[in-house]
């Protein structure tokens, strides 16, 4: 169960090679955190991904997961469940995709929104019926700044976070009243290994500050997380731009 301040003892990771994810597993481990599962397709980077986390003193452990496998996803999640009581689930997965690519290649483009959005409601579902049927439980869903309104130099990818982040939010309000929540996280543009060598732009974030967040979000007891918070703002602004406006600008 979770302590007086709010860390969850027992975390589970949708998606155990994300930096995100593992800067917020290591963050939380050294706040009481002591049970970590990491989900995702079998690989050395998986496996070493545990190693590293099991220096700092947690029981890490991995379970086969595809997110572009729904069929599976009930009896992979279940097995997690059944070995115990899971405080906090962080679905991490995604794949940005390749814009110019995919548009000319549909079936790539499905594929994205497939990994991004269908296999994320078929996770989000198992695991918070799981956490509802033991009562409690935080599900924390990465979105992203992407999904409140779709650029053209990537609309694929924005609008498969919009689905997610759309389905996040009803599903929190589903959830009201059973003892699990879901906070939402909408980061802007992370600085990781996926994007080095790509130009900075203002706003943007690293793994570590999203963690933070994370771990305060939970604090909060926060339904929307924004990192940085500055980006609510900004979005609020973009959001409400008439279109012809909003093509014009370099974004």
């Amino acid at each position: 169960m979770k302590d007086a301040f709010g860390t969850p003892r027992s975390l589970l990771i949708l998606g155990g090679t994300s930096e995100i994810a593992l800067a917020t597993a290591r963050r939380l481990i050294i706040r009481r955190t002591r049970t970590v599962w990491l989900a995702g397709r079998p690989s050395p980077a998986l496996d070493t991904a545990a190693e590293r986390l099991r220096t700092l003193g947690a029981d890490v452990r991995t379970v086969a997961f595809d997110a572009l496998d729904p069929g599976s996803h009930e009896e992979a999640l279940g097995k997690v469940f059944a070995e115990g009581h899971i405080d906090m689930v962080l679905l991490a997965f995604g794949v940005p995709g390749d814009q110019a690519h995919d548009e000319a290649d549909p079936l790539a483009a499905v594929r994205v929104a497939q990994t991004n959005y269908t296999g994320a409601v078929s996770a989000g579902l198992v695991c918070a019926g799981a956490m509802q049927m033991q009562g409690h439980g935080s599900l924390v869903v990465l979105s992203s700044v992407a999904g409140e309104r779709a650029r053209r130099a990537s609309f694929i990818y924005g609008s498969s976070k919009a689905g997610l982040d759309a389905f996040a939010q009803g599903l929190g309000d589903a959830m009201q009243g059973t003892g699990v929540r879901v906070m939402i996280v909408r980061p802007g543009r992370v600085r990781t290994r996926r994007t080095a060598g790509q130009p900075r732009t203002p706003l943007s974030t690293t793994p570590e500050a999203v963690a933070a967040a994370v771990e305060l979000g939970l604090r909060r007891r926060s339904e929307m997380v924004w990192v940085p918070g500055a980006l609510r703002w900004v979005m609020t602004a973009m959001r409400h731009l008439p279109r012809p406006l909003f093509r014009r600008l370099p974004v």
